[in-house]
């Protein structure tokens, strides 16, 4: 059976919550999804029937081996989106999460794996981060925040945990794009703004651009 619209946003959502912080509450599910919580309830029973998460009352979802691979799969099919947007009709990264959005939704696995063709397989997208292949499965990633980081440092920026269009407006009006060496200058003591070194240009970042930003070393 298809899955719908919003049961493809239920998995995405899940998918994005398991992944950066390790485990989901319904109110963590309610509050990222802007939903109340009584939906996300009824929601997640549902889910249950289909074994996508194990769903006890008052305790942490746990999703299931089926579930990861079923929101992997709506992951795949943004990502896929967004690549081929930026690859083949030349858009600016900071311009296809919202088209990414629409077109994830589409149900025919041919067009994707198509478009995964075309564009050569690629294991990442245009903000550095994997792409699930067909199966679900996903390239695990060594990366940290920038801001983990210690003054005369040099790393290499992979991917970002905000694909907001103006977020990603300010990294390009500073040159910052992925795989740019980045030497760490300074780190202010008072407010935790970096000064960084980019092809011999000197930057500073807030402290708030700075979380959002993972290198590897």
């Amino acid at each position: 059976m298809k899955t719908t619209l919003t049961e493809e946003n239920y998995l995405k959502a899940l998918f994005h919550l398991v992944d950066n912080e390790g485990k989901v509450t319904i109110n963590e599910l309610s509050k990222f999804l802007n939903v109340k919580m009584p939906s996300v309830n009824n929601m997640m029973k549902k889910f249950a029937e289909k074994k996508w998460v194990i769903y006890e009352t008052y305790k942490p979802l746990i999703v299931t081996e089926n579930g990861r691979r079923e929101a992997a799969l709506v992951v795949r099919k943004h990502r896929l989106t967004e690549m081929f947007l930026v690859k083949k009709m030349n858009f600016g990264w900071e311009n296809v999460h919202e088209i990414a959005e629409q077109l994830e939704h589409v149900h025919s696995q041919i067009f994707f794996d198509k478009m995964d063709e075309i564009l050569n397989h690629p294991k990442f997208d245009p903000h550095g981060e994997p792409i699930p292949d067909k199966d679900g499965n996903i390239i695990a990633q060594d990366l940290q925040k920038l801001s983990s980081c210690e003054e005369g440092e040099t790393v290499v920026f992979a991917s970002v945990t905000l694909s907001d269009d103006a977020f990603l407006t300010y990294l390009n009006d500073r040159k910052l794009l992925l795989n740019t060496k980045v030497k760490i200058i300074k780190i202010e003591s008072f407010d935790k703004s970096m000064t960084i070194e980019i092809d011999e240009k000197k930057e500073i970042l807030s402290k708030k651009a700075t979380e959002k930003i993972l290198v590897k070393k």
